[in-house]
């Protein structure tokens, strides 16, 4: 049987690709270990040498890779190259700091004692990847994985597996065969993968529902597992905020990708003193998106890339309406193309409609007023979700203050939906466990070895 990819936008199949059974993700274990048996002796400056080759075949294939990715869940070509260039930028951040972040720790001197801490290789880390950013959530495991020592196998979604395809091109000749192999299987040829005994890390990105399952997969045997999962992070516009310049992020931050990220701000709270200037400007700004084919260079928002993502949003809008929300543009799929949903504005938004408390994946921007910064922070906390938040103000003390209470593993002030390679990216609540990306993301890839000699009888 093959996995038959086809595009979002004109339904064109974009790849056909063979699915693995259970034996041969098998053998992919298998030569994986023995990969691992090589590879985990190299040490960490050749490692290093290595996946530097391999992010050079990244940036000389560069337009390959990106319109692949456009092609395969349609994101706009200008954003599909960014999210190369994005991905590049990580894999060199985690580059510079491995050494130093693979070093051993060694303790205080002790008289006729040695005592260390290694940071050893795992073995096999499987990493499950999402299809809304397949190259950034791919590269958050794949590179610190193979500098800690470990071997990858890369199971993509089925909506973007060339991108694991391109990670197995990338590190071809770098470093010893079946170092980065790619699966292509189903739910249940991967769940039998997850509770192989010889995968000794499993890293999943995607819903709180699949994340839930592949943990209690992994439950009937004892290995760590990270889950990066969903996401409603709230921005609050405070009433000090650069109201021009809070209003084009925030916008961007829901819109981006056309709001299909984890990060992405899906609801909003703007102090009542300047709601209605927020709500006036936001529409004008959601109004200049350009919905179109995702290889013109004009296009700013393409088409969603789930068939059934544009009728949900409509229920959530609908939801909202019923609940007293008023609805200021957009709201329902576009009659042109049955795969796009324009910028929609929800003012009014009581907190209790679906669009406040479930994940959209999708470019809606609900707004509510709120009084002050706790009726905002109470807000914002109310939610079983927990990856970002954002505050928009010119005082990094009221910021600061807030960041005290948020619950989100990320907190922003003046920004929103970006990730900063030398910070953990990390979330509370539904939001997920574990770290990736900077030198705590070494720490979920590597096991903790205590050396602890007596030297002296």
């Amino acid at each position: 049987m093959n996995l038959e990819v086809e595009s979002p936008y004109d339904g064109r199949v974009v790849a056909s690709l063979p699915l693995d059974d259970e034996a041969q993700v098998s053998e992919k274990i298998a030569k994986a270990r023995e990969a691992f048996a090589v590879w985990r002796d190299v040490p960490v400056g050749e490692r290093k040498a290595a996946v530097e080759r391999a992010v050079a075949w990244f940036r000389t294939h560069a337009e390959e890779v990106a319109r692949d990715v456009t092609a395969q869940m349609g994101k706009p070509i200008v954003q599909s190259r960014r999210e190369v260039e994005t991905m590049l930028e990580r894999a060199e951040h985690m580059l510079a700091i491995c050494e130093s972040s693979l070093a051993p720790d060694v303790l205080p001197e002790a008289p006729g004692l040695v005592r260390r801490i290694e940071h050893r290789p795992l073995g096999v880390v499987l990493d499950v990847a999402a299809w809304n950013y397949p190259l950034l959530i791919a590269v958050n495991v794949v590179v610190p994985a193979v500098l800690a020592g470990n071997a990858v196998l890369v199971k993509h979604s089925a909506k973007t597996p060339l991108c694991g395809r391109h990670f197995v091109r990338a590190f071809e000749g770098v470093g010893p065969d079946g170092l980065v192999q790619d699966l292509v299987a189903t739910h249940a040829v991967t769940a039998t993968a997850v509770r192989d005994r010889r995968i000794d890390y499993v890293a999943f990105t995607g819903s709180v529902r699949g994340g839930l399952e592949v943990y209690a997969t992994a439950a009937t045997r004892c290995v760590d597992v990270g889950l990066e999962l969903g996401g409603k992070d709230p921005a609050y516009v405070a009433p000090d905020a650069d109201l021009d310049f809070a209003v084009e992020s925030v916008v961007d931050g829901a819109c981006y990708n056309a709001g299909q990220s984890c990060c992405a701000v899906e609801r909003v709270y703007v102090h009542r003193r300047i709601y209605d200037a927020f709500v006036e400007k936001a529409r004008a700004v959601l109004e200049r998106y350009v919905l179109g084919d995702p290889n013109d260079e004009a296009t700013t928002m393409g088409p969603l890339a789930s068939a059934t993502a544009p009728a949900f949003l409509a229920n959530q809008c609908k939801d909202a309406l019923d609940r007293g929300a008023r609805l200021l543009l957009g709201g329902r799929p576009s009659d042109a193309h049955p795969r796009f949903f324009p910028p929609t504005l929800l003012a009014d938004v009581p907190q209790d409609a679906r669009v406040m408390q479930e994940e959209s994946f999708g470019p809606i921007l609900p707004v509510a007023p709120v009084d002050d910064d706790d009726e905002a922070l109470a807000r914002m906390n109310d939610s079983r979700y927990g990856l970002t938040a954002s505050v928009w103000t010119r005082d990094p003390e009221r910021a600061e203050t807030m960041a005290r209470r948020l619950e989100a593993g990320t907190i922003y002030m003046n920004r929103c939906d970006v990730l900063d390679p030398a910070l953990p990216w990390t979330g509370a609540k539904d939001s997920g466990i574990g770290s990736t990306l900077s030198r705590y993301g070494f720490l979920h890839l590597t096991r903790r070895t205590s050396i602890n000699f007596r030297t002296q009888p």
